[in-house]
């Protein structure tokens, strides 16, 4: 099973990550490709996540940490069982989308 190992501003980092830990051994694999585009031309943040197996979990965390720490990002975004929830522009952007088929539903 896979796990999130970091949740990325925009799937370009994602990639950055993703070669990190592959550069060390650790298979990863990035998500969100096809929500990038749900939000237009602007660039969609909070959709793509870098995905490790479970046995490299703990591995892939420490090498994110040791990235962030050396400049990589300003913020920490790595994944912890207390923090792996939706991101809260997701739940915005399906909150909006269910108002809009209400809307439409109501109009048809």
């Amino acid at each position: 099973m896979l796990q999130i190992a970091y949740r990325a501003r925009d799937i370009t980092e994602a990639h950055i990550v993703a070669g990190l830990l592959e550069a060390n051994g650790i298979e990863a694999f990035v998500g969100g490709h096809y929500l990038q585009g749900a939000m237009g031309e602007i660039g969609a943040a909070g959709f793509s996540n870098v995905h490790v197996a479970d046995e490299d979990l703990y591995q892939a965390r420490q090498l994110v940490i040791e990235y962030e720490a050396s400049g990589g990002s300003i913020a920490s975004r790595v994944a912890d069982e207390d923090n792996d929830r939706p991101d809260r522009y997701a739940r915005w952007f399906l909150l909006a989308l269910v108002i809009v088929g209400l809307v439409l539903i109501q109009i048809y």
